[in-house]
């Protein structure tokens, strides 16, 4: 698995305003059981977010935000299947944790 490698929501019951998770744990870790993991949120258009925060990130079409302040880790073995890689947005999702991190 790779880093910024997009994957189906494992929790099932938040699955549905949260389709997908984006790794974004360094590939230098991948000998841990887990994987640092970005929330992929489908919010209402009328929505007011933080943009810096929040970033919209394309995956397949769809229009999705991140949601940078849910980080958490997930068991590696319940990600099974990448769906898509967004690397191409990385430096948008690396921001939003900056802006989780140090509130810039």
């Amino acid at each position: 698995m790779a880093q910024y490698d997009v994957f189906a929501n494992p929790s099932r019951s938040a699955a549905d305003g949260i389709p997908y998770v984006v790794v974004i744990q360094s590939d230098l870790l991948d000998a841990l059981a887990t994987r640092l993991t970005m929330p992929l949120s489908e919010l209402d258009a009328t929505a007011k977010v933080p943009t810096a925060l929040c970033p919209v990130i394309l995956v397949n079409g769809r229009r999705l935000h991140a949601l940078a302040h849910f980080a958490a880790p997930l068991p590696a073995r319940l990600l099974v299947r990448p769906v898509a890689n967004v690397a191409e947005q990385s430096s948008a999702l690396v921001s939003a944790i900056d802006a989780v991190l140090s509130g810039i």
